[in-house]
Order: structure tokens, then C-alpha cells, then sequence
């Protein structure tokens, strides 16, 4: 007898998101029925596919060589209902946006939305090494990020317009009436920076370094938010992307004189991901929006 498609797609839904839980949720089916499918496919064929250590599951060498074989069948399945989904004009679908910050993302999904207005977008945010993990794991079909891994041949990204970072300090601070800092003035200070993972603090603690400089004392906060508010509430000295430090009387915002703290911004999908109409539509905006993006 075939192996049924329901079984497939609860093993290839368990391997893409890494939990039982995670999987029946996206399926809208109870993990009792998830897991029973699953043990199914492993008592009908008397092979494990996955290694439970408590709640934490990993693929074995089987599992793996078989979630290469439905990622497959799964994404030919996706690309049949896109192209039926294409002879209507793109009138319905989803797009699933991840980004590491609202203000690049936004204004294009707006623009994508009244184009496209019965395509359905969800967007989750995070730093950049959730999002590199959210494209791989596809949990999400594009993602803006300020790095993207040169030289892999399974992703396909798109440069936006380089952007910097600024230095910003509270109102209160002795800094606020200047005009610029340097970097040897910024290390004596304490600077609030976001969690390990975050490319922005990357970016600034690599400048730190090429300085031969070391940070003496460093606040971390998880969340762009969370930094903003740290430093408003006169915390430390806080790094962000200029275009992302939305405006606030509380702070004050200056260059550093003395680094190169430019930095990129990239719109990342998998190259396989690109065949499906959706997200062909949508990378194609980006494209023609941003005139300063070249491939």
C-alpha cells in the first residue's frame, strides 16, 4: 500500500519546524494525531526518523535523506497551487515576510498589499541569525537582513541601498549638543547593545576591533525597542541604523567621525522558493522599487 500523503505531511511538517507541537499547529491537527502518523510511518517501514532528547528533536540519517525527498514533493505541490493561483491574477495566497526592523519592510509590503490585495502577508521579526534560520527552516518566504551569506548557492538575495550607524544618547547626556563622537571616546562609555545575534551590534563591535579598541562596559537588551528605551531613560549609549531611529524627542543621535560603520541591507529567499508566483511578485517589487538595488 502507498504511503499516504497525510503521513508525509506530518513527517515533513515535524522536520521543517523542529517540534511536534510547532507542526500541528501549522497543520491545524491535534499532536496526538500528528505523533501517531508519524510513529506509524516509523513502525510501517521499522526505521526511526527522528531522536527524541526530551523535548528536543533531531533527524536521523534516514529522517534526513527523506525530508530532502518531501521538501520536494512539498514545494512542487506549493508550485502547482501558485501557478493555479496565477491564472487568477494573483488573487489570493500568502506571503510569510520576516525582517530584523519595521521601517524597510513595511512601506513595500504596503505597496505589495495594494497590488495585490487578496494575498495574505504575516510578517514575524528577529535578528539576523533567526532569520537565516527562518529562510532555511522555511518558516518564512523572504526576509530583509543586514547580512546574507556570500558564495551559497542555495539562496538568492537582493542588495537594498547601504545604510549606516549612529551613535544616540539621551537629551540629558553631556554628549547632546555635539556634533560627532569618536570611536576611542565612545569604548570609555557604557553602550547598550542588543543580544548576540544582532547584526547591528555586530557591525559595531567589528569597527571596535579593526580600532584595536576594546568595549569596557556593554548593556545588552533584547529588542530594538528595549534599547531605545534604555538609553531614553539615560541607561548608556546606544548603536542603531539611521533609517531605524524613528523620531523621539528623548534622544539625540550623532555620527561616530572616525569608523566605517556602513552597513548593507538584503532581501534573502531560497533559490527554490523564487519559482512560486507570490514570491517571484514580490521580489520582483523590491526590483523595481528600489532604484538604487541592483542583483
Amino acid at each position: 500500500m502507498p504511503i499516504s500523503h497525510a503521513h508525509l505531511r506530518s513527517f515533513n511538517a515535524v522536520a521543517t519546524h523542529g517540534s511536534f507541537t510547532r507542526a500541528a499547529e501549522m497543520l491545524n491537527i491535534t499532536q496526538p494525531t500528528l505523533s501517531g502518523q508519524v510513529k506509524e510511518l516509523e513502525e510501517r517501514y521499522g526505521t526511526k526518523l527522528f531522536v527524541r532528547h526530551g523535548r528536543r528533536i533531531e533527524l536521523t540519517d534516514i529522517g534526513r535523506s527523506a525530508f530532502g525527498i518531501t521538501r520536494l514533493i512539498f514545494r512542487h505541490e506549493q508550485e502547482v497551487e501558485q501557478l493555479l493561483q496565477s491564472a487568477r491574477a494573483l488573487t489570493s495566497g500568502e506571503l510569510r515576510v520576516g525582517a530584523d526592523s519595521p521601517y524597510l519592510v513595511t512601506p513595500l509590503l504596503a505597496q505589495f498589499q495594494r497590488l495585490y490585495p487578496g494575498i495574505q502577508i504575516s510578517i514575524q521579526y528577529g535578528n539576523s541569525e533567526q532569520l537565516m534560520a527562518w529562510i532555511e527552516s522555511r518558516r518564512c518566504d523572504v526576509a530583509f537582513l543586514a547580512s546574507a551569506p556570500q558564495g551559497d548557492e542555495k539562496l538568492y538575495s537582493i542588495p537594498l541601498p547601504p545604510d549606516r550607524l549612529v551613535v544616540f544618547v539621551s537629551r540629558d547626556h553631556d554628549w547632546a549638543e555635539r556634533r560627532s563622537v569618536t570611536i576611542e571616546e565612545l569604548v570609555t562609555q557604557r553602550i547598550v547593545l542588543r543580544e548576540k545575534g544582532s547584526r547591528t551590534r555586530a557591525i559595531f563591535e567589528d569597527a571596535v576591533a579593526t580600532a584595536g579598541l576594546d568595549l569596557q562596559d556593554v548593556m545588552e537588551i533584547g529588542g530594538r525597542e528595549g534599547v531605545r528605551e534604555a538609553v531614553a531613560a539615560g541607561f548608556g549609549i546606544g548603536i542603531v541604523a539611521e533609517t531605524e531611529l524613528r523620531a523621539d524627542s528623548r534622544v539625540r543621535t550623532l555620527p561616530v567621525s572616525n569608523a566605517n560603520l556602513a552597513h548593507a541591507e538584503y532581501v534573502v529567499s531560497l533559490q527554490e522558493m523564487r519559482s512560486l508566483r507570490v514570491n517571484d511578485a514580490f521580489l520582483d517589487l523590491v526590483r523595481t522599487s528600489l532604484p538604487a538595488t541592483n542583483e
